[in-house]
């Protein structure tokens, strides 16, 4: 069995006015056990247009029996009309920082 098979990266880009607000609220309920926060620019189509925005990217890091909460926490409390949200799995790792998530991300926090 892969030792990585159970934590998964979350990513979603925010309005950076909403990032602190965002990652607080996630880390608090204990749905992931860090954000990685970067300033990225998205071009992109919305409504028939191209949009070109500056935004945060969310690097978000969890146990994946987390992943459906996370994903209803995150539409719950994304500003956007249809928020980003896309989650990937993890393949290999640090034994112990994988170690770290699971422990951080725990159910009944």
């Amino acid at each position: 069995m892969n030792p990585a098979a159970d934590i998964v990266i979350a990513y979603s880009t925010v309005p950076p006015q909403e990032t602190g607000r965002i990652s607080q609220a996630l880390l608090e309920r204990h749905l992931v056990a860090c954000v990685s926060i970067v300033p990225v620019r998205s071009v992109y189509w919305w409504k028939g247009k191209i949009c070109d925005d500056c935004e945060d990217l969310l690097i978000m890091k969890t146990r994946s029996a987390r992943v459906e909460e996370l994903i209803a926490a995150l539409r719950s409390i994304h500003p956007y009309e249809v928020p980003e949200i896309v989650v990937l799995p993890v393949m290999a790792g640090n034994p112990s920082y994988l170690d770290w998530v699971r422990g951080e991300t725990r159910d009944g926090m």
